[in-house]
């Protein structure tokens, strides 16, 4: 289920698809808040250079996205009995499904994790097609509980082309259809922002940030890198 756009997107790059994204787009770092800084360091090519406190920071920013999330799902009032009284809780009536895309979606994930403690999680390994004239996205890896009539977060830092978002939940529809779907990235394109909410119109979509382009090789402008080689290491 979409929710209105939060009055921090205003700020986001005009694209001539954008209009179709902005009905189901929250942005979080549109506004000052400590999330700006934790973006900051992780864009800062020196700071990169120290991968435990990238990974802390991409942790941190999917707490932030988690706790805005949170305000949009369900609670239960349930009575509370304190060393004093009784007193009234809202407690979340079911935790979400947290899924992330390998390797680069764990540290993120873990801030979602952090916050939703009791929640099950689905992983999938997805990569690039590298040296195709279009961008291809290859599924081989696929784990997740039953998803019918859940909250599904699906969690990934970099939302390029939107491609492997897409083709990701697509996969995951074979273990049922979410009642509540939240896409959740670090940094996004304008375009692949307005391909995933074209695809998946079903979707509210939370970013830290829009960017201003992909590039001919399809990589967001300015960015911030490779995320899982800054997390765990450049691959061979």
């Amino acid at each position: 289920m979409a929710t209105p756009l939060s009055s921090s997107a205003a700020s986001a790059p005009a694209t001539p698809d954008a209009a179709e994204a902005r009905a189901s787009i929250h942005v979080v770092c549109a506004e000052p808040s400590i999330a700006n800084h934790f973006l900051a360091e992780l864009r800062d090519k020196d700071v990169q250079k120290d991968s435990l406190r990238f990974r802390r920071n991409l942790q941190r920013l999917g707490e932030i996205i988690a706790y805005r999330i949170s305000a949009h799902l369900s609670y239960t009032d349930k009575a509370i009995q304190t060393p004093l009284a009784e007193t009234t809780g809202k407690l979340l009536h079911d935790f979400p499904i947290l899924a992330t895309v390998l390797r680069a979606g764990l540290p993120f994930h873990q801030g979602f994790l952090n916050y939703f403690d009791q929640s099950p999680s689905a992983f999938v390994a997805a990569y690039r097609i590298e040296g195709t004239a279009q961008v291809q996205v290859q599924v081989d890896y696929l784990s997740a509980p039953s998803l019918d009539e859940r909250v599904l977060i699906l969690a990934d830092p970099m939302l390029a082309t939107g491609k492997s978002l897409v083709q990701t939940y697509r996969a995951m529809l074979r273990f049922g259809t979410p009642r509540q779907v939240h896409i959740a990235a670090v940094i996004a394109s304008p375009e692949g922002l307005a391909y995933v909410a074209r695809e998946i119109p079903e979707a509210t979509l939370w970013v830290a940030a829009i960017d201003e382009k992909l590039n001919e090789h399809a990589y967001i402008v300015p960015g911030l890198g490779d995320a899982g080689d800054l997390s765990y290491g450049s691959k061979l």
